[in-house]
């Protein structure tokens, strides 16, 4: 008999019955629909109703009817903020120390959210609300994200009810690596029918909304709309870039100080600001040459397009709320996530991923792809003096725990709650208090469990109190910062800041200074000093020495040990925990979905064999047997011309072919090669192992060849791993996606075992002749 919960009575029959029906979960009368927009990094200068030089004229309208806060503030990186923003919880306390490529073994840095930190979604489903997610994930293990799962840290493992979107940390905006629920999908065009993910996010998240007011008109929604844009790849059709023309031809000094005068003009900055120092990274724009300005300016005005593009389909999702009557009443917060990225290094980059390699990139050949910028035959990212404009007027960018990688933009619009409109309001806010604003806002508590999970305390402070008193005393008095051993510490007003050089690891002799000033730590009162342009660390020894001591309480609070300030020695580490045990062979099936690459075997620098196993037509076949990336970088196995055919594509630099000498036998059983490492990669210049590779058709050899330097650190960004097809963007320039092979192929295996090459059939065949 069940043991369901039942409150009526059971007869012989019905007329003798009482039905009983469970309460429906109903939200709060009148409460409102919640949409959070998250922009990618985005910069503090760059948006228009901060000043920036982008038109932005439907976050701008946003503002113009809300508050605009100038104290918002994030954790300098995407992830980490992202599992704050849904949380209410310190990203060290969210397992989210940083990215999760770059997890390491303990609780503040695994990269694994607990459930005992709910997410809003989770929270308001509980109440009767409709969840969904469309863009950027970011917020599972990285490990975890392939067809295998476990799912539980998924979208719709986390409270959403419906997903559509990409759950690495950036994708490529023409061809996306997308999700939807749990499925891998297809994108549902080409670039060339017009195809761009940003303003396919906005039509799914308006068909999302549109298919429940239909239905029930009256049950309010939770829309977490996080867009690729404006990370890296600056991707862009070419009209909206093409706007700015010459906009940026005075350069990034010049820019600045155009930021800056808006601000003050718009009441953003106190009208005391001064720009904080030029950066020494950073080389003055009339010192660059001709061809040099004319790259970056052009790097630049794509950008621009890009977040104007974004703006532009926002304002499609804003228009539709406002057509069926619910923008008033729904609680709009528009954030970015860090500051402005810096990524791009001093030249600009058309391939991100020759960044992420530590590969230097030439200028002439980022010249000679200047006119496609923005398109998708690159994966581009402006310099880095346009990432410190971006974050005008503060310090540095991105990854930096200065204003300019933790201080954003935060727009907050709500008509039927919120009284105040066009006002600026200066109070300390940082990520983690969006969960409880959002909860008070509604008019509901925190749940103390969530499925089961007992829940942790939220750590955030609900702002809410801001809406209608612009001169309320600040509440959140008190925060730290940490990312890649970069820390901070914000105290009443005051805020210190110690530096550390990016990628370099840090020692306990690192942290053995016996004085202040050998501390290193930096002093900026915030009160005085809006854009950290003054330390005053000297003036003040003794508030420099409460505030890192501060800094170090709170650390062993919040799971913030062991500082870690290695970058790509993280993110090549393969210690962490996969879905599967290390083995020598893996074995894949034609077919299949595509494996992201935290997923799929590492092959780089070291020894390793691919062996398809195929039937050959009589008539002959072609097509990828087994291919990893893109075109940005990777390797792939295919036939062609009835020829077997490797190449290992560079970063984009260089394709290196090895082909077979002779067309493919009809009887043959197995396409195979072997990669045979022939010295020693140097990872901190962008050079992976060279290498010999053979092809073989079965036991025979067919070709062979010399790869002069391969990949070091990373293969794909947006595309993973396929196998009898290229899935995703065509690896090399040999053919066009996804060029399936024709032929019978029943499975490929990677050894990766290291062992010593033998084909037994040709020794015997050796031996037999030699007799």
């Amino acid at each position: 008999m069940t043991e369901q919960e039942f409150h009526g009575h059971i007869g012989r029959t019905y007329d003798e019955s009482e039905e009983w029906w469970p309460e429906q979960t109903r939200p709060p009368e009148d409460a409102p629909n919640v949409l959070m927009v998250v922009l990618d990094d985005v910069g503090f200068g760059q948006i228009g109703c901060y000043g920036g030089p982008v038109d932005t004229p439907n976050i701008d309208r946003l503002a113009e009817n809300g508050l605009q806060y100038n104290n918002f503030q994030t954790t300098a990186l995407c992830a980490p903020t992202r599992s704050c923003l849904l949380t209410g919880r310190n990203h060290h306390s969210n397992g989210m120390g940083v990215v999760t490529e770059a997890s390491t073994g303990f609780p503040g840095y695994n990269g694994s959210i607990p459930h005992e930190n709910g997410f809003l979604s989770e929270m308001l489903a509980e109440h009767g609300y409709n969840t969904f997610a469309t863009g950027k994930w970011h917020l599972a293990p990285a490990e975890e994200t392939t067809a295998a799962g476990p799912y539980d840290e998924w979208p719709l493992g986390r409270g959403f009810e419906r997903y559509y979107g990409f759950l690495g940390g950036d994708t490529h905006q023409y061809y996306p690596n997308l999700v939807q629920g749990n499925e891998q999908i297809e994108p549902p065009a080409t670039p060339e029918e017009g195809y761009h993910l940003t303003e396919d996010l906005a039509d799914r998240t308006i068909q999302y909304i549109q298919d429940t007011q239909s239905v029930a008109p009256e049950k309010p929604f939770f829309a977490y709309v996080a867009t690729g844009a404006c990370h890296a790849p600056h991707h862009v059709p070419q009209k909206w870039a093409n706007k700015y023309d010459g906009d940026f031809d005075m350069g990034w000094d010049e820019l600045r100080e155009q930021i800056l005068s808006r601000q003050k003009d718009l009441g953003v900055v106190p009208e005391d600001t001064t720009l904080s120092p030029d950066d020494p990274e950073i080389p003055d724009w009339d010192d660059l040459s001709n061809d040099e300005q004319t790259l970056y300016a052009r790097m630049m005005e794509v950008f621009a397009g890009f977040l104007e593009h974004t703006d532009h389909h926002i304002g499609r999702i804003l228009e539709f709320l406002e057509e069926i009557g619910e923008l008033d009443n729904t609680l709009v917060i528009a954030v970015s996530d860090n500051g402005a990225s810096a990524e791009g290094g001093p030249s600009g980059s058309v391939n991100e991923l020759q960044f992420l390699n530590n590969i230097e990139e030439d200028i002439e050949d980022n010249l000679e792809a200047m006119d496609a910028l923005g398109g998708p035959e690159y994966y581009n990212h402006y310099p880095m003096g346009w990432a410190w404009a971006g974050d005008t007027p503060f310090r540095r960018w991105k990854r930096e725990t200065y204003r300019g990688g933790v201080s954003d933009p935060m727009v907050v619009h709500w008509p039927d709650g919120i009284d105040a409109q066009d006002e600026i309001r200066d109070q300390f806010v940082h990520a983690i208090d969006v969960v409880p604003t959002v909860l008070e806002a509604i008019g509901i508590d925190a749940p103390e469990e969530i499925d089961g999970y007992s829940q942790s305390p939220i750590e955030g402070t609900s702002f809410a109190y801001t809406f209608d008193d612009p001169a309320a005393p600040e509440q959140h008095t008190d925060q730290y910062f940490e990312m890649l051993a970069y820390r901070a510490i914000y105290h009443d007003g005051w805020r210190a800041v110690k530096p550390w050089k990016f990628g370099k690891p840090i020692t306990a002799e690192d942290l053995s200074a016996t004085t202040i000033e050998e501390t290193g730590w930096e002093l900026y009162n915030l009160q005085e000093d809006f854009s950290e342009a003054h330390d005053v660390a000297d003036e003040h020894p003794e508030k420099v020495l409460e505030l890192a001591q501060l800094w170090w309480a709170t650390a062993g609070t919040y799971d913030v040990l062991p500082l870690d300030g290695r970058t790509v020695e993280r993110m090549a580490a393969t210690g962490r925990p996969q879905v599967s045990a290390p083995r020598d062979q893996y074995v894949y099936y034609p077919g299949g979905k595509t494996v992201p690459e935290n997923g799929a075997v590492s092959v780089l620098n070291r020894d390793h064999s691919i062996t398809a196993e195929v039937d050959i037509p009589q008539d002959g076949t072609e097509g990828v047997l087994f291919a990893h990336g893109s075109t940005n970088g990777g390797y792939s196995l295919f036939v062609l011309d009835d020829r077997l055919h490797y190449v290992h594509n560079y970063c984009g630099i260089e394709e290196y072919q090895i082909s077979a000498d002779n067309e493919i036998p009809a009887d043959v059983a197995e396409l195979s090669m072997e990669f045979e490492v022939i010295g020693e990669p140097d990872i901190q210049n962008g050079e992976g192992a060279p290498a010999t590779v053979r092809l073989y058709y079965d036991d025979d050899q067919v070709g062979k060849g010399e790869l002069p330097v391969t990949i070091p650190i990373m293969i794909a960004i947006n595309a993973g791993l396929s196998c009898g097809q290229d899935f995703v963007q065509a690896v090399t320039t040999e053919y066009e996606k996804p060029f399936t092979f024709t032929g019978d192929l029943t499975q490929v295996t990677v050894d990766v075992s290291g062992e010593p090459f033998v084909h037994h059939e040709a020794v015997v065949k050796r031996i037999m002749t030699r007799e």
